[in-house]
């Protein structure tokens, strides 16, 4: 594989600063009918069991449009059972993502396939590379905060040399 295939596994079909800017009339129409969501700097800051009321009358507003959403981790079950719980979701933990086998657990629990599925997240190596592996459409957000583990903030060095090629291509 060609650096330029490469590339394309790790650019999200859309890119927003927050939640809220995603368009859900549209992915609607894109015959997207539910989310596999990141937790960490996209749901909420990292480490933190605390949802900000924005994300909370977000998470309504996709609810009541009809998605399906289950959220998806890297972390414990220890560390977001609680936020899933407090958010009324389904969790998929120790995601090992961007391997695939969380993905499809995730897919298991929505009750849907690939391509009415979007995965949500706040990082290119382990959200897009994996959703795009499977085919799914993608979101990256933004991250929430600047704190995060010691070999995300590497990665994110490489993300903004990403970036910046999408930028300027």
């Amino acid at each position: 594989m060609g650096l330029a295939a490469f590339a394309r596994w790790l650019r999200p079909d859309l890119l927003v600063n927050s939640l809220e800017e995603i368009p859900l009339g549209r992915l609607q129409q894109r015959g997207i009918r539910a989310f596999i969501l990141d937790l960490d700097n996209t749901v909420t800051f990292w480490q933190s069991d605390t949802v900000a009321e924005a994300t909370r009358a977000w998470l309504h507003h996709v609810r009541e449009r009809g998605f399906a959403v289950c959220l998806s981790s890297n972390n414990s079950y220890a560390r977001g059972a609680p936020v899933a719980a407090c958010l009324g979701l389904p969790l998929v933990p120790s995601a090992g993502k961007p391997r695939r086998r969380a993905f499809y657990q995730a897919l298991d629990i929505l009750g849907t396939g690939p391509q009415e599925t979007a995965v949500i997240g706040d990082q290119i190596f382990t959200d897009v590379f994996g959703a795009k592996r499977l085919g799914m459409f993608c979101i990256l957000v933004r991250p929430l905060g600047p704190r995060e583990f010691i070999t995300t903030r590497l990665l994110r060095h490489l993300e903004r040399l990403v970036i910046r090629c999408w930028e300027s291509g």
